[in-house]
């Protein structure tokens, strides 16, 4: 009796250890670089895996009916063992749904051309609907999106900014920089912003990010486009939804390269100056002129003031004068923690609305016109633009 007792705690332990060393969905996913004809999703696996995504139309169909096709993280044709997945998906058809799951299969061991895998964890699709995303389309006749920015870990704060903006009946939230004070390390990231958003939204509604200069800050800071934009060529990018047309920059540093701070490490001057010959390209684009809005995503604002710091003095200097003449509506911009309604002048010809740490802006196009709505943590009402499609 007791080498049978001793025998099911044995039993037990092994079992239990078994349950404790399983590979699971440790983060994610989410969704990012949405666009019209493709998509790249985003995960993190509780161990080294080779991962993909499966993909099916939104079409009644049962998921099982079929196998679905698989899209894999790899690179030059070799699958990528790793922690961290991204898998960018083509070819997709504009304003349509699309159902998908991720997964992750364990690698045990790679010897020379010897691969030996383990178990595999996956989203739900059995007690739970597939996720589900829908791609842009520039023919939707109206959108919305919500925006936030100078979070600085305060992650309370913003499941109450997303409600009061009504974040789950818009098409995107975008982050506009500085959700951390610094990026120390890759599970700050997620606890401080990330894995609040995913639960909220990011599964299925698309975030776009516009970096602060406060995630340049930090040992983890050069390994931020790993989980943000990871397939683009760039930080900054351009792409249409509805009506809209979105740029969004990347303004560096606030000091200049040679401070102190900076220990020798950035080159924001010339990233700035690359970044402008790419801009005056960009707002050539039909995405860009044949919108009937122009928006600009852009963390530190170009407010012509004495005070300017070095940054906001580059992005004055290398960014305004080719925004001067594309006929910008509006640029939304952070940084400065209080909430500022800058109207056009001589030298910054379109509006830049300079949104605070903790206030929220939801903006919606109707009948003709593109309404911007500011509200605070209680949802009380800071500011309301109206612009009129041009």
């Amino acid at each position: 009796m007791k080498r049978l007792f001793l025998s099911l705690i044995c039993i037990c332990i092994s079992v239990l250890g078994f349950a404790q060393d399983r590979i699971t969905i440790k983060h994610g996913p989410y969704l990012q670089n949405l666009k019209e004809t493709e998509v790249t999703v985003v995960w993190m696996a509780g161990k080294p895996s080779v991962g993909w995504v499966e993909l099916a139309p939104d079409d009644n169909s049962d998921y099982y009916q079929q196998e679905r096709p698989k899209y894999f993280d790899s690179t030059n044709g070799v699958k990528n063992t790793s922690l961290l997945h991204a898998v960018k998906i083509t070819g997709l058809t504009p304003g349509t749904k699309y159902r998908y799951r991720v997964y992750s299969q364990e690698v045990l061991d790679h010897q020379g051309v010897e691969v030996m895998y383990g178990k595999v964890a996956a989203t739900d699709v059995y007690g739970a609907e597939p996720l589900i995303f829908t791609t842009n389309d520039r023919n939707k006749p109206e959108t919305s999106f919500v925006m936030i920015n100078d979070i600085h870990g305060r992650t309370d704060d913003i499941p109450q900014l997303l409600k009061v903006a009504d974040y789950k009946n818009t098409d995107m939230v975008i982050f506009n920089g500085d959700m951390l004070s610094q990026l120390k390390n890759e599970e700050e990231l997620f606890t401080g912003f990330m894995d609040v958003s995913i639960d909220m939204f990011a599964k299925e509604t698309p975030m776009y990010y516009a970096r602060g200069n406060h995630e340049t800050r930090g040992i983890f800071a050069t390994f931020f486009q790993h989980y943000f934009s990871p397939k683009e060529p760039h930080l900054y990018f351009l792409l249409r939804q509805g009506p809209i047309c979105y740029i969004f920059l990347d303004t560096g540093e606030d000091k200049p390269d040679s401070d102190i701070e900076y220990s020798g490490i950035t080159d924001y001057d010339n990233y700035r100056t690359e970044q402008a010959k790419w801009l005056a390209e960009a707002v050539k684009s039909k995405d860009f002129t044949e919108a009937k809005y122009r928006v600009v995503i852009a963390h530190m604002p170009p407010l012509p003031d004495k005070r300017l710091w070095h940054g906001q003095k580059e992005v004055l200097e290398k960014f305004v004068p080719v925004l001067n003449n594309a006929n910008v509506d509006v640029m939304l911009s952070g940084h400065l923690h209080h909430y500022f309604n800058n109207k056009p002048t001589s030298s910054v010809k379109f509006p830049v609305i300079d949104n605070a740490h903790k206030t929220v802006v939801k903006g919606v196009t109707k009948d003709n016109k593109l309404e911007l709505k500011v509200m605070d943590l209680e949802g009380k009402m800071v500011d309301q633009i109206t612009l009129i499609a041009k």
